[in-house]
């Protein structure tokens, strides 16, 4: 069963997501996302800068379920945060996405005018264009100087964090400012052999389990909503199936050796 979390704006979201950076080609990202829905995801995570808002919106749609069963997330690109390009934006999210509102909309890098663009999604928030208003890569400083001159805290900052890159310093920054912390890029892409690591594989030997889902099942116990991306069924089906086994404390602390450092660099 999906484990939710209630964000600081009040409403739900869904523990763990899909992600469709780099799916570039508008046909494979409908397929994708088609199967996400019928693997169980329910929340989707798209971006301005990804291009494919209107094939994930359409794979929505062509579900045939509620729009309210789904939590759809996207972004604001730097080259829009100036005058009057936030409220433009946003709502040409809404056009390609073809929806009335969007559950979670964030800043996607801390450039550019971050400050007159989150006065617009305050405005949208207002508005009933927006549910739920955060951010995307910031560090705990811009983090704080950002909640120093707005109105609505963020309900989200998104961050690398996998088992290289743990980020427990940012972790427990948002955690004390009620800011939800979600996860992206959460098998560090593949690198430094992360699926066959020898520790993973032991864990994921002991559940039954895949690497891939043991990574997962360790975010979602730190608390930090995943949105991992594959464009295989198979693999978009096995990421869902995490919610049947549960890491021990040894186990977790065994993964908490394996990190690397902490990120000074922003992707998308």
């Amino acid at each position: 069963m999906m484990e939710t979390v209630k964000l600081n704006s009040g409403i739900s979201m869904p523990m763990l997501g899909f992600g469709v950076f780099q799916v570039d080609d508008l046909a494979t990202c409908r397929q994708v996302v088609s199967s996400a829905i019928h693997a169980g995801y329910r929340l989707f995570d798209t971006a301005q800068a990804y291009g494919n808002e209107a094939a994930v919106g359409q794979a929505i749609r062509e579900s045939g379920l509620p729009r309210d069963q789904f939590f759809i997330t996207s972004k604001l690109w730097v080259t829009n945060t100036l005058g009057t390009d936030p409220a433009k934006a946003i709502d040409d999210s809404l056009y390609q996405l073809g929806t009335d509102y969007l559950d979670l909309y964030l800043i996607h890098m801390p450039f550019g005018d971050t400050f007159n663009a989150w006065r617009a999604m305050e405005d949208a928030v207002q508005a009933g264009k927006i549910r739920a208003i955060g951010v995307s890569n910031f560090t705990p400083a811009q983090l704080t100087n950002l909640m120093l001159f707005t109105n609505i805290k963020p309900a989200i900052n998104q961050l690398e964090v996998n088992p290289w890159n743990q980020r427990a310093a940012a972790l427990q920054f948002n955690q004390s400012n009620q800011i939800q912390t979600e996860a992206w890029a959460p098998f560090a892409e593949g690198k430094r052999k992360i699926f066959t690591n020898p520790v993973l594989a032991e864990i994921a030997a002991n559940h039954h389990k895949t690497v891939g889902q043991v990574i997962l099942r360790w975010l979602t116990q730190r608390g930090v909503v995943a949105i991992p991306k594959s464009v295989h069924p198979a693999r978009i089906a096995e990421s869902f199936a995490i919610f049947d086994f549960r890491l021990t404390t040894a186990e977790m602390g065994q993964i908490a050796t394996l990190d690397h450092h902490e990120s000074d660099f922003f992707d998308p």
